[in-house]
């Protein structure tokens, strides 16, 4: 990435890989990882949301959401917020919930949109380079439609890198997964929600970049095992599908990301449902 670079979008979409997807299992996993996040897509009554039951549709929906948050325009994430918040209006805890949830609530918001941000620093510093401090910077700076395309007001995304680093820290406080979520979790790690033979033939390898992927505590959490052994057979993982990934020209190195956000374009164009 150049320093030079000061325009956002320029900076969005040099971060936007889509290999990077590969690194997605371990991303839900950190999103949920806080209870009321957690509990609040496992105990949803809307059936379009379910991976376990929709899954295309469930994909296309988060993916949908990333590309417009980070290639988008002002007026398509305004469109697509408002086509998530009629799916969200339906998502919040009952009497029998074991924990208090609103998918509206913004602090909620900050966090899963936090990790979405961590999830592409990530997959930049896993296949691409690490970033020099200021390239950092203007990356978190992008990265801000992650959370104030939905409820997450300007002023509540962490004023710069550093700021970010203090709330993560702290937010890292009040991750917990049980044993409800954990079991949900596993499930998407190891693909259980494709139908054989996908979920036999590749879940135990998308279960190893997952965890390669997370963080200790998240690895902890989900108690999931690591060993220095299977993290030098990951970093030769990462260093050859970098070495790749780099050589991409930027419309397939985008994929499929840009193929999402023309479809929400055309959905737009055609009066079709965005959600």
């Amino acid at each position: 990435m150049d320093a030079t670079v000061t325009k956002l979008s320029d900076v969005r979409q040099d971060v936007v890989i889509g290999a990077g997807l590969m690194a997605g299992a371990a991303n839900i996993i950190m999103q949920l990882a806080r209870p009321g996040v957690g509990y609040g897509v496992v105990e949803s009554r809307v059936d379009d949301g379910n991976v376990y039951k929709r899954p295309l549709k469930r994909t296309r929906t988060t993916l949908t959401y990333l590309a417009v948050a980070m290639l988008g325009t002002d007026e398509e994430r305004k469109a697509y917020r408002r086509a998530v918040n009629r799916q969200h209006a339906q998502v919040r805890s009952t009497e029998t919930s074991p924990v208090q949830y609103n998918a509206f609530d913004p602090d909620l918001q900050l966090w899963v949109a936090a990790c979405l941000y961590k999830g592409f620093e990530d997959i930049y510093h896993a296949f691409v380079g690490r970033l020099e401090p200021g390239e950092l910077d203007a990356v978190y700076r992008a990265a801000a439609p992650l959370g104030t395309t939905l409820q997450v007001k300007p002023e509540m995304w962490p004023a710069d890198r550093a700021a970010f680093q203090e709330y993560w820290e702290r937010s890292l406080e009040k991750v917990s997964i049980d044993d409800t979520v954990r079991e949900y979790l596993h499930g998407i790690a190891t693909l259980r929600f494709l139908p054989r033979p996908f979920s036999v033939l590749f879940g135990p390898f998308n279960l190893f970049v997952t965890t390669g992927f997370l963080p200790q505590e998240f690895r902890d959490q989900m108690r999931l095992p690591w060993s220095p052994r299977r993290q030098q057979a990951f970093d030769r993982f990462t260093a050859v599908t970098g070495r790749v990934i780099r050589a991409l020209p930027t419309p397939l190195r985008e994929f499929p990301y840009n193929a999402y956000l023309w479809d929400l374009r055309r959905r737009l164009r055609r009066g079709k449902p965005l959600v």
